[in-house]
């Protein structure tokens, strides 16, 4: 083998000769096993190949809105009275109170919105977010979440991928192995970051870890080409670039049918012809000015604070509508007040940052419904932690894993619903505490997947989004 030097003899033709070949059947069983899912997996020749789950699905897509710095429950969806009553009283030393080795905790505060009830369901929503609020008995509200970090990344990534590590597939990255996709001509898991700075741990949050690149989220663009370098060099024919793209096809499955097991490689194949029908499909897909101008009015796309995020959600819609299967939207990116960090003061950030997203989401929740979409979407409104109920500095509230809330709407889902709560203060979660392993195993169950049969062997054991944890939340599904 060229490279080698000479006498010398490459791992793989050596195990092809040894003892008759059985090492090599034993490698080929190896690369086999490597990756098989218990139960239903992937065809390895189609691993994208539209599938079902292990069950019949409540919805066909998600879209999952992450609210980037951590989202405070106590100043949007959980009110506390005695947070009123006992404002500027201090926790400094007594025992309950500490901060998990961040700042000294300070004073109580109370938060500075009114909570007002929405709906027939009576929700209490602050007046921080009062477009949502208004649609309270939509959604399936969980005051009772914890997590199991207070730094960003590692909470970050449990959230959106099970583990506080870098290096595992992200929430969408399963749900495509597990389903594949609807549309040969988009990727099956869309990214929509901040367009001001990168979320916390990048990439990493939707890599397909070790599963095959084939389920790797793709980050696009909210306007102009959707990924760089779509477009084919200038000049060049649609014919010439397909016959490019041919030829290198041609070669690669030469050099895989010589390497069997050899995943990567034939996910890189798959990437070109993906890339080559995404021209025309994907630029199509984030061309938002040829929605309505009542639909774009509708989003905020006619005003400054809402303009960035409301294209995201209207892009969000426009791609589940062409049967993308994962689309993860991104509020917030970098640290402090280019996100939800309200270290600095509640007021100035949190007020910023709520002005952003509460217009688009609402007319996202509208959209999917007037469109018919609403019975077989699911939209996630997420965080990696909350707030504390005291002071850092004198206005801004530090970070709080004890206690947050997230919401669920859409098909499946019991609209109107509060489940859990956390204590008199909101320091912790009190009732019904659900973790980030049971909000995931619920998403996935909407889906059709049992999260315990969702498997991935690799290093030894087999792999799942929820580790060895997880319940799916049924008193938030209709």
């Amino acid at each position: 083998m060229s490279g080698l030097p000479p006498g010398t003899i490459a791992r793989r033709d050596f195990l092809a000769r040894a003892g008759g070949g059985i090492g090599a059947l034993a490698l080929a069983s190896l690369l086999g096993s490597e990756g098989a899912a218990i139960g239903q997996g992937p065809d390895l020749a189609d691993p994208l190949a539209s599938r079902p789950g292990h069950f019949p699905p409540k919805v066909k897509r998600v879209i999952s809105l992450f609210m980037f710095g951590g989202i405070s429950h106590i100043d949007t969806f959980d009110p506390k009275q005695e947070l009123n009553d006992k404002d500027g009283m201090s926790v400094a030393g007594r025992p309950g109170f500490d901060t998990m080795g961040r700042s000294a905790p300070g004073k109580l505060m109370k938060s500075p919105w009114a909570f007002k009830q929405y709906g027939q369901c009576g929700m209490p929503v602050s007046d921080l977010l009062p477009k949502i609020g208004a649609h309270a008995d939509e959604l399936a509200l969980i005051r009772s979440m914890t997590s199991e970090s207070n730094n960003h990344v590692p909470a970050v990534y449990h959230m959106l991928t099970g583990s506080t590590i870098s290096g595992r597939p992200g929430l969408g990255s399963w749900v495509t192995y597990g389903l594949g996709t609807e549309n040969r001509n988009l990727p099956a898991f869309v990214v929509l970051c901040d367009p001001r700075a990168l979320v916390g741990g990048g990439a990493g949050n939707w890599s397909a870890g070790f599963l095959p690149s084939n389920y790797q989220g793709v980050q696009f663009r909210s306007s102009g080409l959707p990924v760089l370098n779509l477009k084919p060099q200038t000049g060049q024919t649609d014919k010439q670039q397909r016959e490019s793209i041919n030829l290198i096809g041609k070669l690669n499955e030469e050099y895989l049918r010589a390497r069997p097991g050899e995943q990567e490689l034939a996910a890189r194949i798959r990437a070109y012809e993906l890339a080559y029908r995404m021209q025309a499909e994907a630029t199509d897909a984030v061309d938002v000015d040829k929605e309505t101008p009542s639909t774009r009015a509708m989003y905020g796309l006619d005003q400054k604070e809402t303009e960035v995020f409301g294209r995201q959600c209207i892009l969000a819609r426009r791609l589940v509508e062409r049967g993308v299967r994962f689309v993860q939207l991104y509020s917030g990116g970098g640290v402090f007040d280019q996100s939800w960090d309200a270290h600095n003061g509640m007021v100035a950030n949190h007020g910023v940052r709520a002005k952003e997203v509460d217009q688009p989401i609402a007319a996202l929740l509208t959209d999917l419904k007037q469109r018919g979409m609403w019975d077989d979407t699911l939209v996630v409104f997420h965080t990696e932690f909350g707030r504390f109920p005291f002071t850092e500095g004198s206005t801004g509230r530090d970070h709080n894993p004890r206690a947050f809330s997230v919401w669920l709407a859409g098909g499946g889902v019991k609209g109107g619903t509060i489940f859990g709560s956390s204590d008199e203060v909101g320091y912790k979660a009190a009732d019904n505490v659900q973790t980030v392993y049971d909000l995931n195993a619920t998403i996935l169950h909407l889906m059709g997947i049992e999260h315990t049969k969702l498997t991935y062997h690799y290093a030894g054991r087999d792999m799942r989004l929820t580790d060895v944890s997880g319940n799916v939340i049924r008193q938030i599904l209709s």
